[in-house]
């Protein structure tokens, strides 16, 4: 494998911006050299940074794909589901009545035996 896989390729905006920081925070009596390497460390701290970001980016890509996914094979069994035959819920009040109803014949009908 040759180098090139290993090595980031830096920008040269990225340049330009770690040698403004490098010279802003330059001390009295640095040489130009020792600011050139402070650059130099500046360029690969913004690489890293770009790396770790573009890292995240890709997660979170995933996990939003495999979100959509999901929720894609959820709807589609929710037609199966409404396929079956419906079960039907009566209301608690409507099952009172006839609880009392059924009590009221039960009561008529042994009266009148």
């Amino acid at each position: 494998m040759s180098k090139k896989y290993n090595q980031t390729v830096i920008s040269p905006e990225t340049e330009t911006e770690a040698m403004k920081i490098a010279r802003a925070n330059q001390r009295p009596n640095q040489t130009k050299e020792q600011t050139k390497l402070i650059a130099q460390g500046i360029e690969k701290g913004i690489a890293q940074y770009k790396k770790q970001q573009k890292n995240k980016a890709r997660e979170a890509d995933k996990h939003r794909k495999h979100e959509l996914k999901q929720k894609q094979a959820l709807e589609s069994e929710l037609p199966a589901i409404e396929n079956k035959p419906a079960i039907i819920f009566l209301s608690p009040r409507l099952l009172l009545g006839l609880t009392w109803s059924g009590i009221l014949v039960y009561t008529v009908i042994q009266q009148s035996s």
